[in-house]
């Protein structure tokens, strides 16, 4: 995925938030932050979910899969990166 796009992403994790068809995000995005995750780094785990269905979507020519991104974030957080020295 391009990281031009992942500005395009949160945007679309936003509108996410406070559409009623898409509760489950808003849902995600409250548990990580209450189990102590910053909310702008729960908003980029959500935007790496949303961009990994998009581009399956991409690649396999299908429509969007609202089971697969609802598995993805259940499984959020995502194992954070080391820091580098």
């Amino acid at each position: 995925m391009s990281d031009d796009l992942f500005p395009e992403l949160l945007s679309a994790v936003e509108q996410q938030l406070v559409s009623p068809q898409t509760k489950y995000v808003a849902a995600t995005l409250k548990r990580l932050v209450k189990d102590g995750m910053e909310e702008t780094m729960a908003k980029q785990q959500i935007a790496l979910c949303l961009g990994d269905e998009t581009d399956q979507m991409l690649r396999k020519h299908r429509g969007f899969d609202e089971k697969a991104y609802r598995a993805a974030l259940a499984e959020l957080p995502l194992p954070q990166e080391p820091d580098e020295p």
